[in-house]
């Protein structure tokens, strides 16, 4: 099982006046972490794209590009490229550039996103967000398979035999799909032979078992071989020496994301109860200590059977203080506990039979 890391490059408040901290130094507090998840044995740190005030990284290729010269095993991607409103030949040249400077270290995470400030920024409808994104998934990944590309879409010049450099020593580069739980992403990735990021944030994360079975039939059906079909957990989490303290302090940032995203979107954020219900048990939010986020990891892997979970710690300006503590509790703590259990037993699903009959 790989742990990880994913952010958005969350700004710090002052703590004298209150008020946001520049959008610079969240940019470098985000390239220390990445350092120190490398140095704490984390697998994988995944950067999301946001283009907001309080989560201002929009630029992920360029913060692990300056990762890529500071860290030496970790895998470096996005989480997620909002592939509807950028230009696959870019994105793949610059992850490709990326898995140069890492030596083979670049993945891309490709997805429509949640969050649609990215639209209007780059010129595009949000009419077309179902069709952007599967016409700038299909020219991605002719780019992946091929050096040379043929290729014509509705919404970007046409390509004639254009030369897309540079190239992954590996052959290709890693492609996932991410999706928040829509079944059409999960029938999507199985068919198209891609590894599959859910999104769980909210709600019991147990729920994503149907798709996660689903996902892998279609793969099969579609004759794609085990080595393909792989599956990774996104959630909210906080890792602390104390379970009550760290759902105590998580709960303060959450619910301040929680007001932010509800003032643009028009809910009410959820009350603690709620709160409490998902950080602990089944929910979707993997809040407490060492041990009992280590628990509660596989307990999931039994029912999904996922390769990989990362999680989105650095929400509600949270002090980088505590959120490089928290790197370090999943490194140091948590992961051995987890390649302790989990390596005693085979990465099957409780009830995917359908595909390991």
């Amino acid at each position: 099982m790989e742990l990880g890391i994913y952010s958005f490059g969350d700004v710090q408040r002052d703590t004298a006046t209150g008020e946001l901290g520049s959008t610079a130094q969240a940019t470098r507090n985000l390239l220390e972490a990445i350092q120190l998840a490398d140095q704490v044995g984390l697998d994988y740190f995944g950067i999301g794209e946001h283009h907001t005030r309080e989560m201002p990284a929009s630029a992920a290729t360029v913060i692990l590009g300056a990762a890529a010269a500071s860290t030496s095993t970790i895998k470096l991607g996005s989480a997620v490229t909002v592939l509807s409103t950028d230009d696959p030949v870019r994105v793949y040249q610059q992850f490709a550039t990326l898995d140069a400077v890492s030596n083979g270290r670049a993945e891309i995470t490709a997805g429509r996103g949640s969050s649609t400030e990215s639209f209007p920024l780059f010129g595009q409808s949000l009419n077309d967000y179902d069709e952007l994104y599967a016409e700038k998934l299909d020219l991605l990944l002719q780019i992946n398979e091929n050096e040379t590309v043929t290729w014509s879409g509705k919404f970007r010049p046409a390509l004639n035999d254009a030369l897309v450099v540079p190239r992954p020593e590996r052959g290709t580069l890693p492609i996932w799909l991410a999706t928040g739980g829509n079944p059409h992403s999960s029938v999507r990735a199985g068919l198209l032979g891609l590894p599959i990021s859910y999104a769980i944030i909210g709600g019991q994360a147990h729920r994503f078992s149907p798709l996660a079975d689903l996902y892998r039939r279609a793969a099969e059906q579609a004759g794609h071989g085990p080595d393909k079909i792989k599956v990774s957990v996104a959630s909210p989490g906080f890792v602390g020496e104390d379970a009550r303290q760290a759902k105590d302090f998580f709960w303060t940032h959450w619910h301040a994301v929680m007001e932010q995203i509800g003032r643009i979107r028009g809910f009410a954020p959820p009350p603690r109860f709620h709160y409490d219900t998902e950080a602990s048990g089944a929910g979707a939010l993997f809040v407490g200590h060492p041990e009992e986020i280590a628990e509660r990891i596989v307990t999931l892997h039994k029912s999904i059977g996922h390769q990989r979970q990362f999680f989105q710690t650095d929400v509600g300006q949270m002090p980088h203080r505590d959120f490089l503590r928290s790197i370090e509790l999943l490194g140091t703590r948590v992961k051995p506990l987890v390649d302790a259990e989990l390596g005693r037993r085979q990465p099957v699903p409780e009830n995917d039979e359908a595909a390991h009959a």
